[in-house]
């Protein structure tokens, strides 16, 4: 479907091209470059709210700043769509987070606009104080720009990227988008700071006022910009915390102003860019600006998949029969049921209650599930100091997200051996959110760890089953369970929960010459393959390994014993993962097999459907089936060269 840009912003090629403009035919630009957002993902699908709430900023930066010797680092990328299709995009903005096409979110390697990559929040600070530092000592007059949401100023980097900015010297502009959101709702006392500044309206309408006054005053006179300046400030410490924070951190603060106000937006950034040093501007946007019902809820609409743009219906697929649940519902529901019978079960979640499910223990038990907001560290380290307690805490965190917390998984949790539950939501490749967000190391990186069970559900009973050994009282380790973004494949998931021997597998299949080991929801993939294979008379066996720390070393010692040759499954990285494993343990104990590993491949994968890249990463079920008629072909072929 070609979808047609309005008639200025089919002109605008290049930031260059829209620095042709008047400053008052920018309100058009906004205005087609909102509807085109709208046009374009209610047909293509991708994030929404987040980008439309910064349209009049998108196109203020490009139109006052040199772009791309300029740079903008934007945090997150969820706010780049305008960007991009302002940056020579355009054309290819209905290719986004598709399969080949444009990244969903900035891309060093797409676009020499996309000075920093961001797929993960809160870095652009630090990001843009090393390009500002980098041109400081080179003796360029380049500036550095860092645009970060008002919910990913709560993670701990970007304070700490402020705490250094304000003594480096270094000239740069962070602009605060101050909308109330990530995803969810944003949580915590920062949040409650911002909101303060916000409503004070004595402050900010004797700020207006004097610096109206102050404008005013003839060139040259005693009273002088500096004297203005000192003013100010004596009238923000006497009538108003607001600017306390950012400037007790040596940070310039201006603001809040309307960030729909393209107008003033201009305005004051012309004026930001001629004043040196480090410097903060303080927006106030809604997210999901100019689409009524994004608006209304924002969390609903931050990627609300394929709509109608009119009436706003969300397209849903249509299904005869009954279909399985997302294993994020079965963890949301489950943990529910296991609180209510065990009453030191806690939740805990960093920013994503909706996407984790975790939502539903904090409306039903909001006492005992909490959201700590984009701070992954203090979610380990939190749930770490109610394990001291007694408390069998589960810590849902994006497998991606949880790379964030390692060292406090590994000091503050494994060395002091805490119960610590860690359910590691978006394993494996996620999809179209592409390198940044798919959950591929964390088998290697947790696996390695002294103390730490790792474990991955085959399906939804298994992670049921999973959840309820781990807050047993005789559980006393750390204990991983990872498990994909979407749907399982139990209709019926509902069973009753059992308790597994840590370290045990299954034997799903008994087989022939080939043995499958499988670890986790990859398993139906296998399952697939061998359905498959039989038919063509061959007849591998197939083992879910369930735990790739502890290893089941007594069925591994069954499989080697019997089959010479043996394919692993995993929807992590080949490199250290589950495979690996299996080979240290053959090394070990002085197996001889041939060993086939099948996984997420050593290289970056980037952005497509989750079938799509399943396929080019060769552990989908057509490569299993492959990989097993190789072998077997082997065997044919050293039988008739015998």
């Amino acid at each position: 479907m070609e979808i047609t840009p309005g008639p200025l912003l089919r002109q605008i090629n290049h930031p260059d091209d829209l620095k042709k403009l008047s400053k008052e035919q920018l309100l058009q630009v906004c205005d087609e470059l909102r509807h085109y957002i709208i046009d374009v993902v209610s047909v293509y699908g991708g994030h929404f709210g987040a980008s439309l709430g910064v349209v009049e900023l998108s196109v203020a930066l490009h139109y006052v700043f040199n772009t791309p010797y300029d740079q903008l680092v934007w945090d997150v990328g969820h706010q780049a769509y305008g960007h991009k299709i302002l940056t020579g995009r355009r054309d290819h903005f209905h290719t986004n987070r598709k399969y080949n096409g444009i990244s969903g979110f900035p891309r060093r390697a797409e676009s020499e606009f996309d000075s920093f990559g961001v797929g993960h929040s809160s870095t652009s600070i630090s990001a843009a104080l090393g390009m500002a530092m980098a041109a400081k000592y080179k003796g360029e007059d380049r500036k550095s720009v860092a645009i970060i949401g008002d919910g990913a100023m709560t993670a701990g980097l970007a304070f700490e990227g402020m705490n250094h900015a304000g003594v480096a010297d270094a000239d740069m502009l962070i602009v605060l988008n101050d909308n109330c959101m990530s995803i969810d709702q944003n949580v915590g006392a920062l949040k409650e700071y911002l909101t303060d500044i916000t409503t004070s309206q004595t402050y900010n309408r004797l700020k207006d006022d004097i610096w109206n006054a102050l404008g005013k005053l003839p060139v040259g006179k005693r009273f002088t910009r500096e004297m203005a300046s000192k003013l100010e400030h004596s009238i923000k410490g006497f009538i108003s915390k607001s600017s306390n924070l950012f400037e007790a951190l040596k940070l310039r603060y201006f603001g809040p102003i309307d960030g729909h106000n393209i107008t003033k937006l201009v305005d004051v950034l012309q004026d930001l860019k001629k004043i040196p040093g480090p410097k903060l501007l303080h927006i106030l946007t809604v997210k999901g600006k100019g689409y009524s019902l994004a608006e209304q809820d924002q969390t609903k609409w931050h990627a609300p998949g394929l709509f109608d743009k009119i009436t706003g219906e969300i397209y849903k697929k249509k299904f005869e029969l009954p279909q399985p649940p997302k294993y994020q519902d079965v963890f949301g529901h489950t943990i529910i049921e296991l609180a209510e019978k065990n009453k030191n079960i806690i939740g805990i979640t960093p920013a994503m209650p909706s996407g984790s499910s975790l939502k539903f223990m904090m409306d039903q038990m909001p006492d005992r599930a909490f959201d700590v907001g984009i701070c992954e560290q203090h979610a380990v380290t939190l749930s770490a100091g109610m394990a001291t307690q007694g408390m069998k805490v589960f810590c849902n965190i994006y497998s991606s997200f949880m790379q964030r917390a390692y060292d406090q998984v590994v000091h503050d949790v494994a060395i002091q051996n805490l119960p610590v539950i860690f359910c590691l939501d978006r394993a494996g490749l996620v999809g179209e959110d592409g390198a940044t967000h798919h959950g591929a190391y964390d088998i290697a990186y947790m696996r390695c760890i002294p103390n730490m069970i790792v474990s991955a559900p085959m399906n939804e009973a298994e992670l049921r089953n999973l959840m309820y050994t781990a807050q047993l009282d005789s559980t006393e380790n750390p204990f991983v369970i990872r498990y994909p973004r979407g749907e399982g494949t139990m209709p019926e998931w509902r069973t009753e929960m059992k308790e597994i021997q840590i370290g045990t597998g299954r034997k799903l299949k008994d087989g022939q010459e080939i043995a499958i080991l499988s670890l986790g929801h990859p398993g139906n993939f296998a399952a697939a393959a061998i359905r498959e294979l039989r038919a063509e008379g061959i007849q591998p066996a197939h083992y879910d390994m369930r735990f790739a720390k502890p290893l089941d070393e007594a069925m591994l010692h069954e499989v080697f014993g019997k089959f010479s040759k043996i394919i692993t499954v995993e929807d992590g990285t080949v490199t250290g993962g589950f495979g690996s494993a299996v080979l240290e343990f053959m090394a070990r104990n002085g197996y001889n097999a041939r060993v086939k590993i099948l996984g997420i491949p050593d290289h970056v994968i980037e952005h497509g459907t989750p079938k799509e890249l399943q396929k080019e990463a060769g552990y989908d079920t057509a490569a299993i089936v492959e990989a097993v008629r190789m072998l077997s072909d082997e065997h044919v072929t050293h039988t008739v060269n015998a």
